[in-house]
């Protein structure tokens, strides 16, 4: 091999020194300077003594030098021996080259260190923060509903590290959330599955962590690599909160995030949503009333004065918060038997306003015995379910769907998707048909008989993009609707959805419920994010064991259109042994947000429950 030379050498150097940066750049221009400056100064000390003189030693000729060097206009104005004024020009014509050398990398530098910090890669000096790694449509649901939660704290904050554009995250949320008021957004650009971009967030100081899974093929592999860097990282680290897409990956999410994470099984919850809103009409709102924190919310109370009574009786023990159930050493329990007794170290779980709104009550309210009704209620015989759609958790949803129904009951399936039908094994209750058929399509629906259904589900379709699958779920309402209209016929339909925009779009259809499942998984992870504690009684809450909510027919409960407070609504329930939480007035059905359910009413105002209008109770089936 030839040695290298010369040339090849200076620019081997100089390619290195490049390499340093900004400040090795100015270091080596400011030697420059040093030395042009005392190469011209000697000179002139050498070649014209009398100017040396004559600018008063040589102090005055080096400061004479640099001003040349700075400001070559100066040149312009010297006078003295030809020499003299030749190395003074030197000086100008170095300065020129050296002034403009720095402030070309001034500018350079300056320009890399603003789209640096463009791009979020300082660490954030906050405490008590809401950390969201990852991004996806969810986070605008948790930032939004984190903004009405934080809505009475000054100086809330909520840090976001995806990896995004710092700019686009913050214009997109801008966007869509709009105001955050007195919650202020933090976004850093980094992969939530490196430690070295997890430190950027201060995790030590968090007060909990969310991770989200990103809108790709296989988003709970990114899931599990986020909670085993957050497992890595040397120290503490807040609640984790994360939500998994597949039922079949919790336990390896399990095993990678530790004991302080706690999951959510999106496919699960929703599945099970969609099954209890097809056989309950009503039941998806209320459980986004549940969710979201616009009304009222869950909170875990002890009592030590209620100790030693048994459930039934704690149910009005409050002035403006309703009881739902208990929290045990053995778990969490909604409306558990009514005999059961308060421990002393036995948590009463509530739904109320706000924390700071709960206390018990003074004298107990009246009960009106006058109007209580205890009609026996009737059990549902088989029934017919059409499913239109297939997607990747229709088989949950059949599975769930079974465990439901009585026995001989009906479910077909009608859909294009070639997997439609698949997997639906081992069932118990449900005889299972599958058809294939265009759902957007108005001749095909007719050719189903749709009249001769109780029940229809509407699924979305994954082999869409969302907002796509969403447009041909509002083409199906769109046309089952007009069948009802023209040929006379009832059933409820279910649907589920992507985007919480299009739920405005979705009541012109005026389906019973409406399953926002991106929304619904947002609202939940939002909740688990502010009180992780919550993470039993949600999970109870979707859980097929135990009692469930149901709206059930107000003329079961209390004579129709006779004023009640709402304690007699709860003495009916409580002599059923179940727990009423609020109603639902048939009159506001179609009225946003809450689409007539009312969570939680207030105790002393009279409320005429009549046909149509709902108890929203937690029973069993």
């Amino acid at each position: 091999m030839s040695r290298a030379t010369v040339r090849e050498r200076l620019r081997y150097w100089f390619d290195n020194i490049m390499a340093k940066g900004t400040g090795a750049l100015i270091g080596w221009l400011a030697l420059l300077s040093v030395t042009l400056i005392l190469a011209v100064s000697g000179l002139v000390m050498w070649l014209t003594p009398d100017e040396v003189n004559a600018h008063e030693g040589w102090t005055g000729v080096l400061w004479m030098t640099l001003m040349r060097a700075l400001s070559p206009g100066k040149i312009a104005s010297d006078t003295g021996t030809a020499p003299f004024l030749g190395l003074m020009l030197i000086a100008s014509l170095g300065g020129i080259f050296i002034v403009s050398i720095l402030v070309g990398v001034l500018s350079t530098g300056l320009k890399g260190k603003l789209e640096e910090l463009r791009k979020g890669r300082s660490r954030i000096i906050e405490s008590g923060h809401t950390v969201i790694l990852g991004w996806s449509e969810q986070v605008f649901t948790i930032v939004s509903e984190l903004v009405k939660a934080h809505a009475s704290q000054r100086g809330s904050v909520i840090a976001i590290l995806a990896d995004m554009d710092k700019p686009a995250m913050e214009d997109a949320i801008r966007t869509r959330v709009g105001d955050t008021g007195r919650t202020r957004l933090v976004c850093r650009t980094g992969r939530p599955t490196e430690p070295a971009d997890l430190d950027l967030m201060n995790l030590d100081a968090a007060r909990s962590v969310v991770v989200l899974s990103p809108q790709s093929e296989e988003p709970d592999a990114h899931v599990i690599k986020t909670l085993l860097a957050l497992a890595k990282r040397a120290g503490d680290h807040p609640p984790v909160v994360a939500a998994i897409a597949a039922s079949a990956n919790m336990a390896a999410a399990r095993l990678a995030g530790g004991p302080g994470v706690h999951l959510v099984d999106s496919v699960d919850t929703i599945s099970r949503l969609i099954v209890q809103s097809s056989r309950q009409s009503g039941m998806s709102v209320v459980c986004m009333d549940l969710l979201n924190f616009d009304g009222g919310e869950i909170y875990l109370r002890s009592d030590p004065a209620l100790a030693g009574r048994p459930y039934g009786e704690t149910l009005g023990a409050y002035a403006s918060a309703t009881v739902i159930g208990l929290r045990t050493a053995e778990g969490v329990m909604l409306n558990p038997p009514m005999d059961t007794l308060l421990g002393t170290s036995d948590q009463i779980i509530v739904i109320a306003q706000d924390d700071s709104l709960i206390r018990l009550a003074g004298d107990a309210v009246a009960i009106d015995e006058e109007h209580i009704r205890d009609h026996e209620r009737a059990r549902p015989g088989p029934g017919r379910t059409l499913l239109l759609g297939w997607n990747g958790r229709a088989a949950q949803i059949v599975r769930y769907l079974d465990g439901y129904v009585p026995a001989g009951s009906v479910l077909d399936v009608a859909s294009d998707h070639p997997g439609a039908g698949d997997g639906l094994v081992g069932l118990h209750n449900l005889t299972i048909s599958v058809k294939d058929c265009e759902t957007t399509d108005r001749y095909a629906l007719e050719a189903l008989g749709v009249g001769l259904y109780q029940h229809v589900i509407v699924l979305s379709d994954d082999r869409h993009h969302p907002h796509h699958a969403d447009t041909r779920t509002l083409m199906t309402l769109l046309q089952l609707r007009d069948m009802q209209a023209t040929l006379g016929e009832r059933y409820s339909i279910v649907s589920e959805m992507h985007d919480e925009n299009n739920r405005a779009l979705a009541e012109v259809t005026e389906a019973d419920d409406i399953v926002i499942s991106d929304t619904v998984v947002g609202l939940l992870l939002a909740q688990l994010a502010e009180s992780p504690h919550l993470s039993e009684v949600f999970g109870y809450l979707f859980d097929s064991r135990g009692s469930e909510i149901y709206p059930r027919p107000a003329d079961d409960y209390v004579a129709g259109g006779a004023p009640v407070a709402f304690p007699t609504v709860v003495e009916a329930a409580r002599r059923r042994g179940e727990t009423a939480i609020g109603y639902r007035l048939a009159a506001g059905s179609g009225e946003a947000p809450h689409f007539g359910v009312v969570l939680n009413p207030d105790r002393s105002r009279l409320v005429a429950l009549g046909s149509g209008d709902s108890v929203i109770v937690l029973a069993e089936r």
